[in-house]
């Protein structure tokens, strides 16, 4: 019962994530205008996403365009696209298959070994999905930190970190732990294929063999006597 119900907190905190991996995809916040230096043009703030940049003003208006060359985009942008489609991508097959491994589910039928392998490749998808959330968001913040310290980068060049490096690094936490989890809760196995805990209770092969119990005596009570003539 505690194993079922750690496979679906993990399970709910996977889904979370990889909605927030969704979201962060979307955002256009990767990286935000830093104001330093004579640059205090504080009225619009650009932002600077994988798919457009966008600018926002203070009245409340924001326009956005998107990128018109993918090839002229620089690699860590170009390398965010691709892993992020592909986190995406992984985090619905990693739900798929970890629905079907779960204990509360009806698939696989009665075999409990297939639905442990089940639930621990659902568990190794979850991790994959995300490293491949953590690459990018990490490889983004790099480039924006030595780009900020660059003294040959111009100030109105200089970006800081946005919000959705932030929530991206928190979706792969989350993807990873939540993966980590959900692989856990399968069982051990023990030599000649007999489960040590997990979907099969504790096996009883080895269990020494109970003495059997001892004759009764018979009893003149004990049987129905006749009389003779």
């Amino acid at each position: 019962m505690v194993n079922t119900g750690m496979q679906l907190i993990s399970f709910t905190c996977a889904v979370t994530g990889w909605i927030m991996a969704i979201a962060v995809t979307a955002l256009p916040q990767w990286k935000v205008s830093a104001f330093i230096g004579s640059n205090i043009l504080t009225s619009e703030i650009k932002w600077e996403g994988i798919w457009m940049n966008c600018i926002y003003q203070t009245t409340g208006h924001m326009q956005c365009k998107t990128y018109d060359s993918m090839l002229a985009l620089p690699p860590d942008i170009q390398a965010a696209r691709a892993l992020m489609c592909l986190a995406i991508f992984m985090g619905w097959l990693s739900c798929t298959v970890s629905c079907c491994g779960m204990k509360c589910t009806t698939c696989a039928g009665d075999d409990r070994r297939a639905k442990a392998g089940i639930a621990l490749a659902g568990g190794v998808l979850f991790i994959l999905t995300g490293l491949c959330v953590l690459i990018p968001v990490s490889w983004t913040a790099n480039t924006v930190v030595q780009d900020f310290y660059n003294p040959n980068v111009p100030l109105m060049h200089k970006r800081e970190l946005g919000q959705a490096i932030y929530l991206g690094w928190a979706a792969a936490v989350i993807l990873m732990i939540s993966g980590a989890v959900l692989s856990s809760t399968c069982p051990l196995m023990e030599r000649g294929g007999r489960y040590r805990r997990g979907y099969i209770g504790r096996s009883f092969a080895n269990s020494p063999a109970s003495a059997p119990d001892p004759p009764k005596p018979i009893t003149s009570n004990s049987l129905p006597l006749k009389e003779y003539v």
